[in-house]
């Protein structure tokens, strides 16, 4: 409910704290109750690093929209301390959860799932820890399938470790419209991450409610249309986030990320079963760092060993979608904001990615054009 804003000021050397914040919000009143919204206990998650503030406005879930007004006045309220460089607010709103179940263990209220306005499709990438290249996988895979012709967003759904602003090499934050935020155009893709809203060393200490508030947000709030697909890179593993996005939004399909040794494909396979408890269809398996080739001399070795995703989904019978190579250039473009698929399409690495890209599109029935030109700035 409600907008990402940030507000931007010159620097200043002045260093605001979490007092000076909450005093800046001691003097704003909620029209509702008459009192100011930090007496009230409304302000949470407030987090202050080097002038960047963050924080969540909790609300009552029937004020809904209405409270817009109150978080800019908050927003604004913040962003006139010396010190301040950024203000990102947000609106959440916490209600008794509805019972889960009937006696007898059978759910009484299934999820509305809701599509969001101009997207065609949407694809999760999935992993069940972190450390496997998931988000790697994913912005490739985005890539990949703008170079098919198609329309791609790419959503960065991991609040508390985006990697999309990494690895796109974007540094400047969305604007607003008045009314949705306008996502950042890169290499072909429409893409959004909070990373663009907040500093990248600043931490979001947000608890789950806020966390999927500004899940939803992004997907619902930000100008994404029209797309063929959406691409969502998931955070790692089975908690709130990871339902919240698989009940609640259409996903045509998840796409698992694992690396080839056992302890990766033990939490592969439970982020597989979430997705079929959820009745999300399991697009395959990819087997990421698959095996090490040496730029120096071509060797191949296998250091996380080989084949392990390739017969986890034999086992689970779900489809293998291929092999991911460990080789220096897909770290190194990576890292530096033009990875391999829109730096390199031609090169082996990214035909990895390319295949993983036409094996997807085939299987959700996306419409292929011609393949727009990519520009690398």
């Amino acid at each position: 409910m409600g907008l990402f804003i940030v507000a931007q000021r010159s620097e200043n050397r002045m260093a605001v704290t979490r007092d000076d914040v909450l005093k800046a919000l001691g003097g704003v009143t909620d029209p509702a109750t008459g009192g100011s919204v930090a007496a009230a206990g409304m302000v949470e998650g407030l987090v202050v690093r080097d002038g960047h503030v963050g924080f969540s406005l909790e609300v009552a879930p029937q004020r809904g929209r209405t409270a817009e007004p109150l978080r800019k006045a908050c927003e604004e309220a913040v962003a006139r301390l010396p010190g301040v460089l950024s203000v990102t607010a947000v609106l959440t709103a916490h209600q008794e959860s509805r019972p889960k179940a009937r006696q007898g263990g059978h759910a009484q209220h299934a999820p509305q799932r809701l599509g969001i306005p101009g997207v065609q499709s949407v694809i999760a990438v999935a992993s069940g820890k972190g450390g496997v290249g998931k988000s790697t996988v994913a912005v490739n895979l985005a890539l990949g399938l703008a170079r098919l012709g198609m329309r791609v967003g790419l959503l960065d759904a991991d609040i508390y470790g985006p990697s999309v602003p990494r690895l796109l090499g974007i540094t400047q934050k969305p604007v607003s419209d008045g009314s949705k935020l306008q996502p950042i155009e890169k290499f072909g893709l429409k893409a959004m991450s909070i990373g663009f809203l907040v500093g990248e060393d600043a931490p979001l200490v947000w608890r789950g409610p806020m966390v999927q508030s500004a899940l939803t947000q992004m997907m619902n709030d930000v100008a994404w249309a029209p797309l063929d697909v959406l691409v969502l890179d998931m955070p790692p593993g089975t908690g709130d986030a990871q339902l919240t996005i698989a009940q609640r939004v259409p996903l045509k399909g998840a796409v698992i990320v694992s690396t080839p040794q056992d302890i990766a494909l033990i939490d592969a396979r439970k982020g597989l079963a979430m997705f079929r408890k959820t009745e999300v269809p399991v697009l395959g398996i990819v087997e990421n760092m698959s095996v090490f080739v040496c730029p120096h001399c071509g060797e191949e070795s296998h250091i996380f060993g080989h084949g392990g995703a390739r017969a986890t989904a034999a086992e689970m019978n779900a489809p293998f979608l291929g092999e991911i190579p460990l080789v220096p250039a897909i770290r190194e473009t990576s890292d530096a904001g033009t990875p391999i698929v829109a730096l390199k399409p031609d090169s082996k690495e990214a035909q990895a990615f390319l295949a993983l890209a036409t094996q997807v599109a085939e299987k959700i029935a996306l419409p292929q054009r011609a393949a727009p030109r990519i520009v690398i700035e």
